[in-house]
């Protein structure tokens, strides 16, 4: 079916011609004399008006009409004598696609954000959620569009995974084996070479340590895919399917690391902020009045580079008294995170040299023998953004670590082939893609910036 999307009639709209306009009805009111119908496509947060003379249609035509229906209208675009719009449709021809009656869930009143989860796979249509898609869609264009003009490669990898990147062990278990009647060893553990796979094997947490493998061939990738936690975290800043961005790069120090990080979000907001602007101007008069101006900040100063040992100091001279008491060797909690940049220095961190001991096994030592050359990117509203390091290159120094963690070999001898044959320095970070959506569409609870959330006891649509 050959049809003019509604985004198109508001950027190039050519007055007096014909259109066919197809979409869902948001809203129909009127009179005996005229009708009028706002139709909206999903290309656009602006509402088409299209115009029913009563004199051409019947009462009848009209009656499926309704909110949530989707019609197929075909008539001239003209200009608009009402408020609210600068072009309508004047409809000479009306099919109605589907019909939606009174049960139809969004009629026209305010939903909160709670009952909306409810219903999420009607809630693409609000407003909202269409603003947030369409932001959603154009930040993952804007991330594969920075890296390959940066001549990245987009490298795949597995989601299956016998590995734990993180040492984190919350992880989703993959099997076939039948549950009610588990193989087991003589001493009473599962069997897992009678699994698929001959071992066991879990959903991965990161793509990292093969993106990796793939830096040290290709000189410089990216991944972009889902990842998975078995966290039982019920937070607004959780989920336990989340996608990420993770570039690795071969002959990256971590002040490369540092400038691509920076560069790499500042391209992101720019992009959505020239070709989302109704979409974020609307969530910004809905949700955060300071969004813009939170977003044009960020873009405007160089962010403020600071060890971990500075901004621990920072925060036991605050005067500020922490739910989480904070000393060096402490993980920094989110609301050190956003005292440092929203209060302190008024603009995004990144904070370097965290103590090994709360950082992974792959971080690039330092001199000191304390820290690692760690990097976590703190944003306003969010706390943490983006971390990464500079990845240990010295076989013998990654194998300590290894060893000091109590990591299983036989689950690492590929990893440190990469230093066993042509080491080089090397570096890396990680995006969590829902907190960058977080972040530019001002929404606050990320179960609100993925169409389908997961999370602890929930797994619906």
């Amino acid at each position: 079916m050959k049809r003019t999307k509604i985004s198109t009639i508001f950027s190039q709209p050519e007055l007096d011609s014909t259109v066919d306009v197809m979409g869902w009805v948001r809203t129909r009111r009127g009179n005996k004399y005229v009708q009028f119908v706002a139709l909206n496509d999903g290309s656009t947060i602006r509402n088409l008006q299209v115009v029913f003379d009563m004199a051409k249609f019947s009462d009848e035509q009209l009656k499926a009409v309704t909110t949530g229906s989707s019609i197929h209208v075909k008539g001239k675009l003209v200009e608009s004598q009402g408020k609210g719009q600068t072009v309508e449709v004047q409809a000479e021809e009306l099919e109605v696609f589907g019909t939606a009656d009174e049960t139809y869930p969004l009629q026209k009143k305010g939903h909160s954000l709670e009952f909306l989860r409810e219903k999420a796979h009607l809630r693409p249509r609000t407003n909202t959620f269409g603003a947030v898609l369409r932001v959603r869609s154009a930040l993952a264009f804007a991330i594969h569009k920075f890296f390959q003009e940066k001549g990245f490669f987009y490298l795949n990898t597995p989601l299956i995974t016998a590995s734990d990147c993180e040492g984190a062990g919350a992880m989703f278990q993959v099997t076939t084996l039948p549950l009610n009647d588990l193989p087991k060893n003589e001493d009473g553990s599962v069997d897992y070479s009678k699994d698929f796979f001959g071992k066991s094997t879990a959903l991965t947490v990161s793509g990292q340590l093969e993106g990796e493998l793939g830096a040290t061939a290709l000189g410089a990738i990216y991944t972009f895919g889902p990842t998975f936690r078995a966290e039982n975290s019920n937070t607004p800043r959780h989920l336990s399917e989340f996608w990420m961005i993770e570039p690795e790069m071969a002959f990256y120090d971590i002040e490369d690391n540092m400038e691509l990080a920076e560069e790499f979000v500042k391209y992101c907001i720019r992009y959505a902020l020239d070709t989302c602007r109704d979409d974020i101007e609307f969530l910004a008069e809905h949700y955060d009045k300071d969004l813009i101006s939170r977003l044009e900040n960020v873009l405007a100063q160089d962010f403020v580079r600071l060890t971990y040992t500075e901004g621990v100091e920072i925060l036991e001279k605050s005067g500020r008294k922490f739910e989480f008491p904070v000393h060096w060797g402490t993980d920094l909690q989110s609301e050190h995170e956003r005292y440092l940049v929203e209060e302190h220095f008024k603009r995004p961190v990144i904070l370097t040299d965290y103590p090994k001991d709360i950082k992974a096994f792959y971080m690039k030592q330092n001199p000191d023998g304390r820290t690692v050359r760690a990097m976590d990117v703190l944003f306003p509203a969010i706390g943490e953004i983006i971390g990464g390091s500079e990845r240990e290159a010295d076989y013998d120094k990654l194998l300590a670590s290894i060893d000091e963690r109590g990591i299983p070999m036989k689950d690492m001898w590929w990893y440190l082939d990469t230093r066993r044959f042509g080491t080089v320095p090397h570096s890396g970070f990680g995006l969590g893609f829902e907190r960058l959506v977080l972040f530019v569409t001002g929404m606050t609870n990320i179960r609100d910036v993925i169409p389908f959330p997961r999370t602890p006891n929930n797994a619906e649509f």
